[in-house]
Parts: C-alpha cells; structure tokens; sequence
C-alpha cells in the first residue's frame, strides 16, 4: 500500500506492521472499531451502506456454556450474522468456534434476537431494538418479518493472516451451501499515523459475483417450485402493476427495470450514485430523491444546495417535502409520501397514480438541478 505525496508527485510506501508491534488487542481495538463501524467490514464484503446491524457484541447467552461470541449480527435478509475477530493469526480453533456459535444461534427466536438487541442498546446508551430492525430492512413492523429463517446464518472470520486449515475448510463450507468468508485485516504505518486495510479474500469478489448469481439462479428455482413469502409475493404484483403505468406515462428510464420482491425500485437520474427510488410499504408509499454518492461531504454539500430553495422545490413539487440530511450516514435524501393501506389491492390504482405523478415531479424538480450542480462540483463536496 502506497501514499501519495501531491506536492512531491511521488508514492510513498506505507510500512507492513502487526496489531502486536503498534500495541493493538483484540476485544479493546478491532472488535470495538467493527461494532462502532460496520460499514468498515460492508465495504470489504462489497454489501454497501449499513449492510450489517450489529446487535451484540461478546455474546454469552448460550445455554450451559461460558462462551463468548465476538459479534452478532443482522443482513438485510434478516439472517443472523456470526463475526469472529483474531488479529495477527487465525488460530487453528477458529472455524470450529464460529461453528458452534452459528449452531447455537440457529434456535434463536425473533424476540429473543430484538431482547439481544435491545441488551445491547441499554448498555449503549438506549434505543429502541424493535424500530431500529423494522428501519434497517424497511419494514413498517416486525408482524410479518421473518428473522433468522433456517439454516441461513452466516460467519464471517477476520484476521491479518489465515492460516491454511482454515481457508480450506472455509471453502468447503461454502462448497456445502454455508455462507462462511474470510476478511482479511492489514495494519499499515506511516510514521505516527496508523492505517487499516480490510479485504475479503474468501471468496474473492470475482468468485463473489459469479456465488451470487448461482445462489439467485437456484433461488429462482426454488422460489419457482414452492409458495414465496406472501409480502414478497405482493411486492412484486404491486411493482409489476406500477411498471406498467410508469412505462405507460412515457417514463423512459422505467423501460429496462424488472419488477422485484423488494419494498423499491430505483432509476437513475444521469448523475452517478444519484436516484429517483420509488417505497412501497404496507403504511406508506414514497418517492425518494436519493444522494448517495461514495464521498458523504458530497452528498451533504448537494444537499445543502438543494435546501438553500427549499420553498421553490416544494411549490414546484405541489406538496411538503422531508429534508433527511442524515448526518451520521453517508446518504441523504428528499422525501415525498403518503399515508395508505397498502396491502389491499383495491386501493393500488390511486397509490400507483399517485407514485406516477410524483415521481415526474420530483424529476422535473431536481434531476436537472442535481445535474448542474454534480458539474460543477469537485471531489469531497466543494464548488
């Protein structure tokens, strides 16, 4: 790993060191940073935003035993999340641990994982588990939310070095259809500075991808032979419907988007990582004017612009808006909504008529706005 010296135009190497040589442990150092920074191990992982909840940390509530767990966690898709921490070496152990965590979690019910949460929140400072979970998969309520479904948990082994009984038998996990990944985590020093590098080496990203769409294949398959989740089910009839009057309304950017069993679907207005996002949940419908460029001093600094003629946006929109700047994520977002009843179908023609007109609005509103301003706009948010 390199720095670059701008003044010098010359590539500076950063230093190879150990969390042992700079003084770093384990449970104090790099399971704190992960618990506070989830995003860390997203972003090596390829998950994007807040691809993880973490919702305990050293976990001990296995019955008859004494052992810890370093991490639990929740996915979007509601599975629970099992992260071992080493440092400088894996250990030989480690694979055999992280088993009989997941196994121990496979019994674990929806309120006892929000109770775990929410143990966790209390020592935290408080919060409320049950909202916290129904925010980060999108959901309005936990009725219908299915948490920890079968056999699905996943592992996740991180460590500066793998030892070699380890990646092979983390392969032939994955070879057996358990979702087990190796993250690498480097230490780098730059004379006082000190630097972290996390990798997910198993399974590569190329390898990743290619899981991925043998895992959606087979999905599909499945989800072919037998009923799906009826929430899921009706997401896509709702998505299926409303595609057809988008593309129908002369909406250009709609014509390529299949409809999916997710509460949104996205387009793109022409600047990267800027969208229009449509949210169909079983309380609300929404329209989303989404920044959520890789820098977040961009996406505040577009932001910001856009607020200064907030009242000009709403007239322009015919309705009140929701300013999310979000100042502890990376996203922010414009919001357009209303209250329905979204699961009885008899009312899906007023919300998709009413999802139609307000996306063409918020699009006339500030697509061509944002277009201008991402022209103008250099790296890190300024102007």
């Amino acid at each position: 790993m390199f720095r670059i010296d701008r003044t010098a135009n010359r590539l500076s190497k950063l230093e190879r060191t150990s969390f042992s040589k700079v003084g770093f442990r384990e449970r104090e150092h790099l399971q704190e940073w992960l618990a506070t920074m989830p995003d860390a191990l997203c972003e090596a992982m390829s998950e994007g935003e807040d691809g993880l909840l973490i919702i305990q940390k050293e976990f001990d509530g296995f019955d008859g035993t004494r052992e810890r767990l370093d991490l639990l966690a929740l996915d979007r898709a509601g599975q629970l999340v099992i992260i071992e921490n080493k440092l400088d070496d894996s250990g030989r152990d480690v694979v055999w641990q992280a088993l009989k965590y997941a196994a121990y979690c496979s019994s674990l019910k929806k309120a006892e994982i929000v109770g775990i949460f929410q143990l966790y929140l209390d020592r935290q400072g408080g919060g409320d588990a049950a909202g916290l979970i129904c925010e980060f998969l999108g959901e309005d309520t936990l009725d219908e939310v299915v948490l920890n479904d079968g056999t699905n948990q996943r592992i996740v082994f991180i460590a500066a070095n793998f030892r070699r009984e380890v990646t092979a038998t983390v392969l032939w996990l994955r070879e057996h259809q358990i979702d087990a990944r190796c993250v690498k985590v480097v230490p780098y020093r730059f004379g006082e500075e000190i630097f972290v590098d996390l990798q997910q080496v198993i399974p590569t990203p190329e390898a990743a991808d290619y899981m991925i769409r043998m895992a959606e294949k087979d999905s599909e398959e499945k989800s072919a032979k037998g009923a799906q989740r009826s929430s899921h089910q009706m997401r896509l009839e709702f998505w299926e419907q409303a595609l057809e009057k988008l593309r129908g309304a002369g909406l250009e950017r709609w014509q390529n988007i299949s409809p999916g069993r997710d509460h949104w679907l996205t387009s793109s207005i022409g600047v990267s990582s800027v969208s229009l996002t449509l949210i169909f949940l079983k309380h609300e419908v929404r329209v989303e004017f989404q920044l959520n460029r890789p820098d977040p001093d961009e996406n505040k600094w577009l932001f910001d612009r856009l607020a200064e003629k907030k009242t000009e946006y709403e007239q322009a929109v015919g309705e009140e808006l929701e300013w999310r700047r979000m100042d502890d994520k990376k996203v922010s977002m414009v919001v357009c909504k209303t209250p329905v009843q979204g699961y009885s179908k008899e009312n899906w023609p007023d919300m998709i008529a009413w999802l139609v007109d307000r996306y063409r609005q918020m699009d006339s509103a500030f697509s061509e706005p944002v277009r201008k301003l991402a022209a103008r706009m250099k790296p890190g948010g300024g102007h």
